[in-house]
């Protein structure tokens, strides 16, 4: 039986969903501190003029360490208005994007307090887009190693997670070439009910 431990992030890379879409059992990981310039708060998305990150502000404090299930959203920018328009600039023309805006758009409509709460509705909603069931549970206390699992939570570091995949059809591909491991929307948008296929093919 295969368990992983994983971070819940903001429309999670392909890796964190290869990883998820071949666990028995899924552990999310909630007692890390939060961590700067990582998918935590931020994707990768295929737009006209080729790779393009779309950031999450959140809320300063005075606390060095601030653990991650106690991140604000910062609410003084509309934040979402602006991930959506960038979502249809990239995706509109692609052959899923109608299929699943009604499943994606209250997301952006949502005024979410904690950056923990919308990274998992993301990736439930997703999971829902996918067809992909999976049973998880969370961490209660924060281990820096943990014996017979499968420990994944490093993909949350997208400078650091080298995973390669199989090329599949992007909008932009004859202008700027396969973009790799980017945001799961852009699997999603593109492959639609090929996609849970695809990530059972991958390997990590």
């Amino acid at each position: 039986m295969s368990t992983i431990l994983i971070h819940p992030s903001y429309f999670p890379s392909i890796s964190h969903f290869v990883a998820i879409a071949q666990a028995d059992l899924v552990t999310f990981e909630m007692e890390d501190h939060f961590q700067k310039q990582t998918n935590r708060n931020r994707m990768y998305i295929y737009s006209p003029n080729g790779i393009q990150l779309l950031n999450i502000p959140i809320k300063h404090t005075e606390v060095a360490h601030q653990k991650i299930k106690e991140v604000r959203l910062e609410t003084a920018f509309d934040w979402q208005k602006q991930h959506f328009k960038s979502l249809e600039a990239a995706y509109r023309t692609s052959p899923f994007f109608e299929y699943f805006e009604d499943d994606i758009i209250p997301i952006f409509q949502k005024k979410h307090t904690f950056l923990m709460d919308l990274n998992l509705e993301t990736m439930a909603v997703v999971s829902k887009c996918l067809g992909l069931e999976f049973d998880y549970t969370e961490t209660t206390e924060y281990f820096h190693e943990v014996p017979l699992v499968n420990d994944h939570r490093g993909l949350v570091n997208g400078k650091k997670d080298l995973s390669q995949f199989e090329s599949y059809t992007q909008v932009f591909h004859e202008k700027h070439g396969y973009l790799n491991n980017l945001s799961i929307l852009d699997l999603l948008f593109n492959e639609g009910r090929y996609a849970l296929d695809y990530l059972k093919r991958q390997s990590l």
